[in-house]
């Protein structure tokens, strides 16, 4: 079970895994944190039978506090930092600067996040940094998909999220990271689940999700990888 932030490096790659393992992977997803069904910590609170689980280290230190990890099995895989989105062909506002970003929100019409990590981060931390979480409009998506589909339906006028989750997306276009002084680096973190059926297979694609062959992948949907 994989959460939107490495969901598109590890689905570009996970084709070669099972080409050369003959492991047949099902995949299921979940938010890293938040509330509702959607997230994975809900769901394998409510019986989901998974092997793995790749999410926010945040996410993942949840898990681990419910005893739903592994001891020992956690790698990390790849950080992704905040950036902001745009309709295909909209105006591209500028989210340079701290000056800027705070301009930019408070023009939105309706600002998209995901209510997992990030968007958790953007509302305790950013917006009040800005100093304005009482006057931006925004609107909570439960996952970044949902976040993005908004963004290019033209529900929202920008989406704020890991760089991860805004890129290859049809009808949204990245148009910058967000800036140091407000921004958020996420670590992706792939362990096995406690009872897992399958530890076996569960490892061997954690380690081929930490190998040199993920490197493009990640980079690819402008993650960096975690070297061993």
């Amino acid at each position: 079970m994989i959460s939107g932030g490495f969901a598109l490096a590890y689905q570009t790659a996970l084709p070669d895994f099972q080409r050369r393992t003959g492991i047949t992977v099902e995949t299921l997803s979940g938010a890293s944190q938040g509330n509702g069904p959607k997230t994975i910590r809900h769901q394998l609170a409510h019986g989901a039978e998974v092997d793995v689980v790749i999410l926010s280290n945040e996410g993942l230190h949840e898990l681990a506090a419910d005893g739903r990890v592994a001891e020992g099995t956690a790698v990390e895989l790849a950080t992704a930092p905040l950036a902001a989105a745009v309709r295909t062909g909209a105006r591209k506002p500028d989210v340079s600067s701290v000056a800027a970003l705070t301009r930019t929100l408070s023009e939105a019409r309706l600002i998209g996040v995901p209510g997992s990590t990030s968007g958790l981060f953007i509302q305790t931390d950013i917006l009040p940094a800005l100093g304005i979480a009482e006057t931006v409009r925004l609107k909570v998506y439960p996952r970044g998909t949902d976040s993005t589909a908004a963004l290019a339906a033209g529900e929202t006028d920008i989406a704020l999220g890991p760089i991860s989750e805004l890129v290859n997306i049809p009808g949204v276009e990245p148009i910058g990271h967000l800036p140091d002084a407000v921004q958020l680096v996420q670590t992706f973190t792939a362990a096995v689940v406690a009872g897992a059926r399958h530890p076996d297979a569960a490892k061997r694609l954690i380690v081929f999700l930490q190998s040199d062959e993920m490197s493009g992948a990640i980079r690819s949907v402008g993650m960096e990888p975690v070297r061993p």
